[in-house]
């Protein structure tokens, strides 16, 4: 667990010195950009819980109500870290879900001010790219992402689409 909150964190907090450094946002009036840096840094992981009570019939799901009840909150969050590769239907960690995100991305950087909106949307797409890319490397797949899909990518090609994630959303926290 502490393992992913400090990939996540580091990763969301180069990024978003990036934006800050590339675009001269010098000065502490860009706090809103890493609270919502901060926020979005997290949100994507909702969507364990979401599984969680979609299906509570599963092991898992019966074993986190149970801790839960008795408010074990680490212990919960070291359960969910330990059996992440168990959840394969889960709602934002899909490439259809990415997609519709990714539009979501492009208009809150394009049609907002909102540094708080920035900082969210940059980082949970981050959040997104490294899940998946974790889960490539893990299993040299990305069947989960694309299951209910109707695009298929190669396996041979997830690397390109892993890279091409990562330069996307390079290209759109500096230049949008």
């Amino acid at each position: 667990m502490r393992k992913e909150i400090l990939r996540h964190g580091i990763t969301t907090a180069i990024l978003l010195a990036v934006v800050t450094i590339f675009k001269r946002w010098l000065d502490f009036s860009v706090w809103p950009l890493w609270v919502g840096g901060a926020l979005g840094m997290i949100l994507p992981d909702l969507d364990h819980f979401l599984y969680i009570y979609l299906n509570p019939q599963e092991l898992t799901s019966q074993r986190t109500i149970y801790m839960a009840e008795k408010v074990k909150v680490m212990e919960i969050f070291k359960l969910l870290a330990e059996t992440r590769s168990e959840r394969r239907n889960l709602i934002f960690h899909t490439v259809l879900f990415q997609i519709v995100f990714l539009i979501l991305t492009i208009f809150v950087l394009t049609s907002s001010g909102s540094l708080l909106g920035r900082g969210l949307v940059l980082a949970f797409y981050l959040h997104l790219a490294i899940d998946a890319y974790i889960d490539w490397k893990e299993t040299g797949t990305l069947e989960n992402w694309f299951k209910n899909s109707p695009i298929v990518i190669p396996n041979d090609k997830l690397k390109t689409f892993i890279l091409g994630n990562f330069v996307l959303l390079l290209l759109l926290a500096i230049f949008l």
